[in-house]
């Protein structure tokens, strides 16, 4: 999939564009819906499928004191929209500026540079431009004037209610990790860049891979047996989510650390993505570091154990 982070960098030459549009933050089945009609239009009319998305949440910018965790990292978020099938994804930048630009300005704008949009797939309660000014109804009338088809696709629900970014992350929060991966319609995992801890899991003979999420939805603190993707590589790992009681009473923010077993390597600044199997046991403050690292003898020893559902 190719990736292009301006409307007028496409090219399309004589081909028309069929083009879907959102943050697809998770790339729910809901979501999947919309790139989907986008596909399944390009390929009827010999399109170019083109996903339009964003380099942050918009509440980063608009609403700051309200900005949800991610689902999902920007990279992660590409890979499974070029698994999907897309041509291209355009990713903007969203910035103050961007967020100045009315509805109708930036769909115009799209379509100036796109030339040839046949079609425009959205969610049916999409909305866009400054302060929300863009909706299904604007997009139909410019479709109207311009030439392009507008799919509003309606929410996917599932166990009675609807599919969204929202639910996810309160399913994830609430440890539900199974509905999570079934709203996402894959395994749900949490990927982070690995950054440099303190070393204290080595000092226990345990060195770990201390993952950045910052303004990244986690599950529940505690300690889970999980699988360790480390680019072609796969290995088990005991994961610890929390805020360290027992080596930081006053408490640290969250963080998450996994100990790869049978793994010895540098991993600094490397993507880890994990996918956990079970929960061991809530996080716990240990009266001295000689329990502590009894109790992580015991994890590592269960999360090893643990087998694959």
């Amino acid at each position: 999939m190719n990736i292009i982070h301006a409307a007028a960098d496409l090219n399309p030459g004589s081909r028309g564009v069929c083009v879907a549009i959102g943050v697809f933050d998770g790339v729910h089945l809901g979501h999947q819906a919309v790139i989907g009609q986008a596909r399944a239009d390009a390929r009827t009319h010999d399109c170019l499928s083109v996903v339009i998305t964003f380099d942050r949440h918009p509440n980063a910018v608009v609403a700051p004191q309200n900005i949800p965790p991610l689902i999902y990292p920007l990279d992660k978020k590409l890979r499974v929209i070029a698994s999907l099938g897309l041509d291209t994804a355009c990713v903007i930048h969203f910035d103050k500026s961007f967020s100045e630009i009315s509805g109708e300005q930036f769909m115009r704008a799209v379509a100036r540079d796109f030339q040839n949009i046949r079609s425009v797939c959205v969610g049916e309660t999409f909305m866009f431009g400054c302060r929300r000014s863009g909706n299904v109804g604007l997009l139909k009338s410019l479709g109207d004037e311009l030439g392009f088809t507008v799919r509003a696709l309606p929410d996917i629900s599932l166990d009675g209610d609807p599919v969204s970014s929202t639910r996810i992350r309160e399913a994830v929060r609430e440890g539900r990790l199974d509905l999570a991966g079934r709203m996402l319609g894959r395994t749900y995992t949490l990927c982070g860049a690995v950054k440099m801890g303190e070393q204290l899991g080595r000092k226990l003979g345990f060195p770990t891979a201390n993952l950045d999420v910052v303004g990244t939805l986690v599950p529940p603190a505690g300690v889970y047996a999980a699988n360790a993707q480390l680019g072609a590589e796969t290995h088990r790992a005991a994961v610890n989510i929390g805020r360290r009681p027992t080596v930081d009473p006053a408490g640290s923010p969250v963080q998450v650390e996994a100990h790869l077993l049978d793994f010895v390597g540098d991993i600094y600044g490397r993507e880890l993505e994990l996918t956990f199997l079970k929960k061991l046991r809530d996080e716990q403050k240990f009266p001295s570091m000689a329990a502590l690292q009894e109790q992580i003898e015991r994890d590592a020893r269960q999360a090893r154990e643990t087998r694959e559902t």
